[in-house]
């Protein structure tokens, strides 16, 4: 029997050079915006496999309001160019991210009985797992 270990302590997010500590419950997420590629299957049952060259990803990152980089990742969304993304966990040895992404939109600001974490959505051009 293989018994792993997963610890949220060994995750670090990484934007633009800058760690984000104060990670919400969620602490992030991420997704390949498509598959692969699209099977085609002709009247006589031949298949065609069409590769799709979408690099596109979606990463969100999930914060505290007291995190202390919650201003800095407001300020991204005045950004033009595109900055690393990297979210790492090495108890797991996973890595994930790219090179070129932006913040796609504001977090909802969700205030009541309970100050909620805030989602930063970011889309990465050329998004990997590894």
């Amino acid at each position: 029997m293989v018994v792993g270990r997963y610890d949220a302590k060994d995750t670090t997010v990484m934007v633009d050079g800058t760690y984000i500590t104060g990670l919400g419950e969620d602490m992030i997420t991420g997704e390949k915006d498509e598959d692969f590629f699209t099977p085609s299957v002709g009247a006589q049952g031949d298949v065609v496999r069409s590769e799709i060259n979408n690099s596109l990803g979606t990463i969100t990152i999930s914060v505290q309001v007291t995190s202390p980089q919650k201003k800095f990742l407001i300020g991204l969304a005045k950004r033009k160019d595109t900055f690393p993304l990297w979210c790492n966990n090495k108890s797991l040895n996973e890595r994930m991210g790219g090179t070129m992404a932006s913040l796609k939109t504001f977090p909802s600001f969700d205030r009541g009985a309970e100050a909620e974490d805030m989602e930063f959505v970011f889309q990465v051009f050329d998004f990997i797992v590894e």
